[in-house]
């Protein structure tokens, strides 16, 4: 029950301070702080993205000029810009790393009975792909990238029943996204759909020997020859749906099992894709039909790309880089939390307009959401969440 407390305070009560305890104790986060322990710097930068603040001088102003009810957050006090911003760089960043994992966790045990795919599918549905973040080479020289430019690439596997992320990786721009399949593994019975880029023989067989079904772009110059042909109905955009062999010597001694190609005409786009899967059971119309929700984890970078502070970084080094990133992903699962602990019908967009406008007021949660009209409170493209 609210007794009075700001909707940030009461937000923030959703994340298990066990767990972030522990991080900052396996670590030594708080070893030497002078006021600002790891606890409060993590507020006082999910403040900032749940407030929109468009840096970390106007979080610090924003703060300062509420420092009477900062005991109240749990901040305790006002922090200049210069304390948080060196914590951000000497404070290790995989205390928020391994934190914002934790809460990934939790949030998918609360969404694990979701289907947002609308595919009756028994076996987890995951995507796999990457998005590049610009960045200044002059300022952040050590994210390697290209010779005039500096970047760093946000690597996700996200579970598309749920829309929630399984793992992440933050790399320099150089590393290419095939490199991150090395690090993790899928439950037997699982779909993991990729584009081309993820094409490499050696480790689409590692998937299928783990029983992972797999379904990737093709490329062009792919060389194979057809073992067999199966019936299809063109009407419906499926051109042909063959089993093949891989007739290259280099690619036939990485993946010598036969595979599956399925050619496919989409009206909506006008493109004709061509797909390559170990699955021999699925309908080649389902097998199109699981690429194309591979666009939820498009839907996903776009989304936090647009609505947390992940493209105007607020330190230089890749300490704050790395501990922005991390906070900003565990703040968008902290309200996805939120949202299914307090059974909120609204979108998350529609949740962080109205608790940026409302973070200081002291409010219910609950109450917030039920006076709210929808009407007032749209996002600009309505295809752009339909997470959860």
């Amino acid at each position: 029950m609210n007794k009075g407390k700001m909707v940030f305070a009461q937000l923030m009560e959703f994340v298990p301070w066990d767990v972030f305890k522990y991080g900052v104790k396996r670590y030594n986060g708080d070893y030497n702080n002078k006021g600002l322990t790891c606890w409060k710097q993590f507020l006082c930068m999910a403040f900032g993205q749940l407030t929109h603040r468009e840096s970390l001088s106007d979080t610090a102003l924003c703060l300062k000029l509420q420092k009477d009810k900062l005991y109240h957050l749990g901040i305790g006090r006002a922090f200049d810009k210069s304390t948080i911003a060196r914590a951000n760089e000497n404070r290790d960043w995989r205390i928020f790393r391994d934190f914002a994992l934790k809460l990934i966790d939790q949030a998918r045990v609360l969404c694990e009975d979701d289907n947002l795919i609308d595919l009756k599918l028994k076996g987890k549905v995951y995507a796999l792909d990457a998005t590049t973040i610009d960045l200044c080479l002059d300022v952040f020289w050590w994210a390697k990238f290209r010779s005039t430019k500096a970047a760093i690439k946000l690597h996700t596997l996200i579970d598309l029943k749920t829309a929630i992320p399984e793992y992440i990786f933050i790399t320099d721009g150089s590393v290419h996204e095939v490199n991150t399949m090395d690090y993790f593994s899928l439950p037997a019975g699982s779909y993991l759909v990729m584009d081309k880029g993820y094409i490499d023989f050696v480790r689409l067989r590692r998937f299928a020997k783990g029983r992972t079904n797999f379904v990737v772009r093709a490329k062009k110059n792919m060389k194979y020859r057809v073992l067999e042909r199966r019936i299809t109905d063109k009407t419906k955009g499926v051109i042909c749906d063959q089993t093949i062999v891989l007739t290259d010597p280099i690619t036939s001694t990485k993946y010598p099992e036969p595979l599956r190609r399925i050619r496919y005409f989409d009206e909506e786009t006008g493109n004709t894709l061509v797909f390559l899967t170990n699955n021999f059971k699925l309908a080649p119309l389902t097998i199109a039909a699981l690429y194309k929700k591979r666009w939820g984890i498009e839907l996903f970078f776009k989304w936090i790309k647009q609505h947390l502070k992940i493209q105007s970084f607020w330190g230089q080094s890749e300490n704050a880089v790395r501990t922005q990133v991390w906070i900003a992903i565990s703040t968008y699962v902290i309200v996805v939390i939120a949202k299914k602990q307090l059974k909120l019908k609204q979108s998350l967009y529609e949740i962080l307009q109205l608790v940026s406008l409302s973070a200081l007021d002291r409010t219910s949660i609950k109450k917030l959401f039920q006076n709210e009209d929808n009407q007032d409170v749209k996002e600009q493209n309505c295809n752009q969440l339909i997470l959860l």
